[in-house]
């Protein structure tokens, strides 16, 4: 699903983000991806998402090689992913209906295959009574429910939460994770990034720690995440 063969990646001011990191993500797997600020973690992300590739090593992604990709295929390639951010990223001016739909009609979708999906993602995530409420008539876990939502709509195989729970309180951020974990049951594998030190010690999953470009830990002990 997800392997890193002695990837480094060192930007053009010469900031080394990744050191020779090596890691084997299973399908169905959950993994926290935990550490400090500057540690490694966006550039790691970067890495999933094709937005960056390595200076030295390998990446796959979902059987997809990154380092040798060709452009055609990228389309095909975002569409076996969901993404989820922090910051939401919904677009105001449409509805909860029309902003996980949109995911699909970027994509060419039959509008009738649309008509099935949407409302069943829409009840998946506990939103089927907003579907024609606007963004700005949600509650901040609500609206990360409806980016979760789009993130999920095209069925990916692997998901991708950066900083998911960040912009809402810690009652609706245990919610967004249980409902994570669900998804992650129905064979999904959920790669999520955290600072949340309260959360990740709820969940009995596998941590990997990042501090200076380097994986520090990999485990399911709640202790790995404070080494550094």
């Amino acid at each position: 699903m997800i392997e890193f063969i002695n990837v480094s990646k060192v930007y053009k001011n010469g900031n080394e983000a990744l050191k020779d990191v090596n890691l084997k993500i299973e399908k169905g797997e959950f993994v926290f991806v935990v550490g400090p600020s500057g540690a490694g973690k966006s550039t790691f992300i970067k890495m999933l998402l094709h937005e960056e590739v390595p200076t030295k090593g390998t990446v796959y992604v979902n059987g997809y090689n990154m380092n040798r990709i060709k452009r055609r295929q990228i389309p095909q390639f975002r569409r076996s992913l969901g993404v989820v951010f922090q910051d939401f990223r919904l677009i105001p001016k449409m509805t909860v209906y029309d902003n996980v739909a949109f995911a699909l009609r970027v994509t060419n979708v039959a509008s009738r295959s649309i008509r099935q999906r949407v409302p069943y993602i829409l009840n998946l995530v506990g939103l089927a009574s907003k579907a024609r409420s606007y963004p700005e008539q949600l509650s901040g876990g609500e609206q990360q429910r409806v980016a979760l939502a789009r993130a999920l709509v095209n069925n990916p195989s692997l998901l991708i939460a950066d900083e998911p729970t960040g912009n809402i309180d810690p009652e609706l951020s245990l919610e967004i994770v249980e409902l994570l974990n669900e998804i992650n049951k129905c064979g999904t594998t959920v790669v999520m990034v955290t600072h949340a030190h309260d959360l990740v010690s709820k969940f009995n999953r596998r941590v990997i720690t990042i501090n200076h470009g380097n994986i520090v830990s990999d485990g399911e002990e709640w202790g790995s995440f404070y080494e550094r």
